[in-house]
């Protein structure tokens, strides 16, 4: 639906500075957006908030880290909410470089850092930057400027858009497939799929593309399955003789502990309840336990006891805590804040003063759709569990910092908007 409005409302390219027609409201001479940074900011106290409760029995104190993060990232919002956007579509593609480079860095033994069997951490010394969290600002600002310079509708100039798009996609899906991080990836494909029809494509594509979606869901899905009768057959349980099935399968990006995530999500009853499917079902006692008001900041048992694992509680299960704490009001209140967000994205796309910048508003809408939905959807078993964090709530400092930049770039947009 929110694509659909965009689309209607797509104006001609008018630049700042052009002559303006009467009756402009105030809003139209305001020079900043306030509701995106007010939204912003209490979504971000809140998370403090909950990172501090989600951690109180544990020896980590994440919650100081956070503040830092928060104080830099306001800073870069401040900055990058400053600066004209057409500069990206001038230097967009150092930008990219730079991404492809740090993306094949983190995968080189020595330079990225191994967690959990992934790479996708840079050391960089009193900190650690995660460079796929760049690979999503970096992708949508090239994608944007790609459209922005064709003509849609006309078969040549849309073809040629399309391969230019799948090529920009195809390096850095490559390499964040490679680390592995499944989670990324997944913002990635609805944002170019987005981006691409806002700028009128013909839906003989999307429908091509709908088709192949099905093929690739069918595919998982029944690899899946074998993977659940190969455990069945050999007595093993999700959480064990982790890799044994990675031989035998047919799809050598898809790990095994991403198979027991897609697993928990369609057949939970072949499931370890005290192995793979463990987050989940302490997820959804911690959210079905607030009732109305919840049992106050704090007062969450489930993170407080360790039922939902201090290891993520305090950033992917963020919601659970406040859901726990704060009940149904609480989680109403913070979804709330998140559509008011996601909302005034779409309402600065439809004043950008170009096409590069509608199409710039509508990816950085689309990337926090995808995350808010994506992570609540799987605290509350709709959705596999992926590992997307929740937008200005759960802890992470590169995801903090590239939602600053996002936003900052909405900023941007507003601020160099035609009716100014």
């Amino acid at each position: 639906m929110i694509l659909d409005i965009l689309q209607s409302i797509l104006r001609p390219s008018r630049r700042a500075g052009a002559s303006q027609t009467t009756g402009l409201n105030r809003e139209d001479h305001a020079r900043w957006d306030w509701v995106s940074p007010i939204c912003i900011l209490i979504l971000s106290i809140c998370g403090v908030f909950f990172i501090y409760s989600a951690q109180l029995n544990s020896i980590y104190s994440n919650w100081t880290d956070q503040i830092i993060w928060i104080f830099l990232g306001a800073f870069v919002y401040l900055v990058v909410s400053f600066i004209d956007y057409d500069i990206y579509m001038k230097y967009g593609h150092w930008l990219y470089i730079l991404t492809l480079g740090l993306l094949i860095a983190v995968l080189i033994p020595g330079i990225g850092l191994l967690r959990d069997g992934a790479r996708r951490w840079l050391d960089l010394g009193p900190l650690n930057y995660q460079p796929s969290e760049l690979a999503k600002i970096s992708v949508m600002i090239i994608i944007s400027s790609i459209l922005a310079r064709s003509e849609i509708g006309k078969i040549t100039e849309s073809l040629t858009a399309l391969v230019k798009v799948a090529l920009v996609v195809f390096f850095p899906m490559v390499l964040i497939l490679a680390q592995p991080d499944l989670g990324t990836s997944l913002v990635l494909i609805p944002m170019v799929l987005g981006l691409l029809y806002v700028s009128n494509l013909s839906m003989r594509f999307f429908t091509t593309v709908f088709l192949g979606c099905v093929f690739v869901i069918g595919t998982v899905t029944w690899d899946v399955n074998r993977y659940a009768n190969f455990l069945e057959e050999n007595n093993y349980t999700p959480t064990s003789h982790s890799g044994a099935y990675e031989e035998h399968s047919f799809l050598p990006y898809l790990k095994d502990y991403q198979r027991n995530r897609i697993l928990t999500f369609l057949m939970p009853e072949k499931v370890d309840p005290k192995g793979s499917g463990w987050n989940l079902n302490q997820s959804l006692i911690s959210v079905g336990s607030g009732g109305l008001t919840g049992k106050g900041w704090t007062e969450g048992t489930q993170a407080k006891l360790g039922y939902l694992p201090r290891s993520v509680a305090h950033n992917d299960f963020i919601f659970s805590v406040l859901a726990e704490e704060k009940g149904f009001l609480g989680s109403l209140t913070v979804l709330s804040l998140s559509g008011i967000l996601l909302l005034n994205g779409v309402r600065i796309a439809s004043k950008a003063r170009d096409r590069f910048g509608m199409f710039l508003a509508v990816g950085v809408t689309i990337i926090f759709t995808i995350h808010t939905l994506v992570n609540i959807g799987m605290t509350i078993g709709m959705m596999p569990i992926t590992g997307l964090p929740l937008p200005f709530l759960s802890y992470g400092g590169s995801f903090l910092l590239s939602c600053c930049i996002l936003q900052g770039i909405v900023q941007s947009v507003y601020r160099h908007r035609k009716a100014f």
